[in-house]
């Protein structure tokens, strides 16, 4: 008897577990197979669906979740960092905080969570028309609020177990002098990183649905991952832990963390709310988006979607 999977020879589903059928024609193996770029747009088009018709609180949560993965990659990355500039050259040291980093969107590609950089490419569904630009626009702003309150959550949590007197305070001084670069960005500069960097984190997804096992997700984030963090790009998620650790840090640490350090609040007075949302989080936010959402998600849509759509 056919099984009732059976599709009369056709082209299993992207993203389907079902393989090719025996010789009678009547059982599917699974597959292991990487998917091809053709059917990971579809894959794409298909998770988008998905991701702008989850519930409120489902997205709400997964969003909050998402922040808090991207925070304990940063938190990595913080600590592979610190002391490393007087032992090993730059370089090697920006890639070890890059695979450091990695960890939080293997955190939200394996385990499940919204980011507002990689729904980006939920933009291939609304170009299929698949969903309305109010379900895009929900998503994003449903996402982003949630990352956002994700991270800062673990900033406070962090900030308290006083994680930042390790290495005599080294680890602190680690986080105030990159809050302290990322606001002292330029406009055009942060914006243009925040291009670069979402190309990256979003053809790192993009590269994780071709994939049908974990270590295939894992090793597709990686490389795209660590690269944009030892380029030095701007991630916005990325920097809602970097940037508020650094400030909360300037306004609340302990007295004695400041001589272990040998600096003062005042060194890193420009490491502020209104600099962080004006010089960094804007920019970075717009640029994310056209990296994401345009220079991969449309320009794969228009690659592989677009006639498929007519």
């Amino acid at each position: 008897m056919a099984s009732s999977h059976h599709n009369g020879g056709a082209e299993p589903r992207a993203g389907s577990p079902q393989g090719d059928p025996d010789p009678r024609g009547n059982i599917s193996f699974p597959s292991f197979d990487a998917l091809l770029p053709s059917e990971m747009a579809l894959k794409a088009e298909e998770i988008g669906v998905k991701k702008a018709n989850l519930d409120l609180w489902s997205k709400g949560g997964l969003a909050v979740l998402a922040g808090a993965f991207i925070a304990m990659g940063a938190i990595f990355a913080t600590v592979a960092w610190t002391g490393a500039a007087d032992k090993i050259p730059w370089g090697v040291s920006r890639l070890i905080g890059g695979l450091a980093f990695s960890l939080g969107l293997i955190l939200v590609v394996v385990g499940g969570a919204e980011l507002f950089t990689g729904n980006n490419l939920i933009v291939m569904a609304w170009a299929s028309r698949r969903i309305s630009t109010y379900q895009l626009t929900r998503n994003w702003v449903v996402v982003y609020v949630g990352n956002f309150i994700g991270s800062v959550g673990i900033v406070v949590i962090v900030f308290l177990s006083r994680h930042f007197m390790a290495d005599d305070g080294g680890l602190g001084l680690t986080a105030l002098n990159i809050a302290l670069t990322k606001v002292h960005l330029g406009f055009a500069e942060a914006l243009a990183s925040g291009i670069m960097c979402n190309v990256l984190v979003c053809m790192a997804i993009w590269l994780a649905y071709s994939s049908r096992t974990t270590g295939g997700k894992i090793l597709a984030i990686v490389f795209p991952i660590s690269a944009f963090v030892a380029a030095g790009f701007e991630h916005c998620i990325a920097n809602m832990y970097f940037v508020p650790m650094g400030i909360l840090l300037r306004q609340s640490a302990p007295g004695v963390f400041w001589q272990k350090i040998g600096k003062s609040a005042t060194d890193f007075a420009d490491v502020t709310w209104p600099n962080f949302l004006a010089h960094n989080l804007l920019p970075v936010t717009i640029g994310n988006i056209i990296g994401g959402a345009i220079l991969v998600g449309a320009m794969y849509w228009v690659i592989y979607l677009r006639k498929r759509s007519r």
